[in-house]
């Protein structure tokens, strides 16, 4: 029961039926590529989300009965509360430079006086910058320094969540199809390998070989082909976005190229673990049918 003798057979399993294997490989090359692309926009989408979580602003407006000293020392609690990042005063004169920054006004020689009230300003860790969470920490906001009024975009949150959610499930659900795809692909041809040498398993199983060793050779044939669409995919990926989307849409390509530099890796080693996975569950299947003969 020679290693050398099974892994032998199993790149000479695929010389000897090459039209299946590279319909298998074709297939299974395109299915790749498809859930790479795909895998590298969901992966960049969620790099947006979280970009968009970290931009998310709390404001605590401080009412007239909340003393500098009060402030201060609201602050320093604060920023000790679990998922802010970030906790900031802005007195009456740093809330008018804002608003002259923001509008161009001198809000004092409108008005005459500064009616803008002091604030604190946070923001949070992107893991915390949801609902759930600014619903946890508004009334520990609150025990701090009662004298508030706390106002934050509920609804651009609740946008965000509900738009990361459905990716979630699209994205889920489409690579699931996908590798399932992949994997019955693999796995038929495996089995077909096997139906066109039953005759020879048969008598292998005759002379005492084991099932390991019977199927050791088609498992180690479907990973090869699992691994060749693997690298025909990982590059052909690479060619999309490192070098086309570069070239066309370099904007673009700064947003995705820190997904896709993960992807291809990933690709490859998918395309292994889809091949052995299937051309494993084909062998089982095809074993147990002819133990029961």
């Amino acid at each position: 029961m020679s290693l050398s003798f099974v892994v032998k057979e199993g790149f000479s399993s695929i010389g000897r039926a090459k039209l299946p294997a590279a319909i298998t490989v074709t297939i299974s090359f395109f299915a790749l590529v498809l859930l790479g692309l795909f895998s590298t926009v969901s992966l960049s989408f969620f790099d947006v989300i979280q970009e968009l979580r970290s931009r998310v602003e709390l404001e605590a407006f401080l009412g007239e009965s909340v003393a500098e000293s009060q402030a201060m020392d609201a602050v320093r609690q604060i920023k000790m509360l679990k998922g802010v990042q970030e906790a900031t005063y802005v007195s009456k004169d740093a809330a008018a430079r804002i608003f002259a920054h923001d509008f161009g006004e001198n809000i004092v020689t409108i008005l005459g006086s500064n009616p803008l009230p002091r604030s604190i300003k946070l923001k949070f860790l992107p893991d915390y910058a949801h609902a759930e969470s600014m619903a946890r920490i508004v009334p520990k906001i609150r025990d701090i320094i009662p004298d508030v009024d706390i106002r934050y975009n509920q609804a651009f949150l609740g946008q965000i969540e509900q738009n990361a959610r459905l990716f979630t499930i699209l994205t889920g659900g489409i690579g699931v199809l996908i590798s399932a795809g992949t994997v019955v692909l693999i796995g038929y041809t495996i089995r077909l390998a096997m139906y066109s040498r039953q005759e020879k398993i048969r008598t292998m199983r005759l002379v005492g070989a084991t099932g390991w060793f019977i199927g050791a050779p088609y498992i180690i044939e479907g990973a090869l082909q699992g691994l060749l669409s693997g690298l025909l995919a990982a590059g052909a990926v690479y060619l999309m976005f490192d070098q086309l989307l570069f070239m066309y849409e370099p904007e673009v390509y700064k947003v995705m190229q820190p997904s896709a530099l993960m992807i291809y890796p990933s690709i490859v080693i998918l395309g292994l673990l889809l091949g052995i996975f299937g051309s494993a569950l084909s062998v089982s299947k095809y074993l147990r049918v002819v133990s029961k003969r």
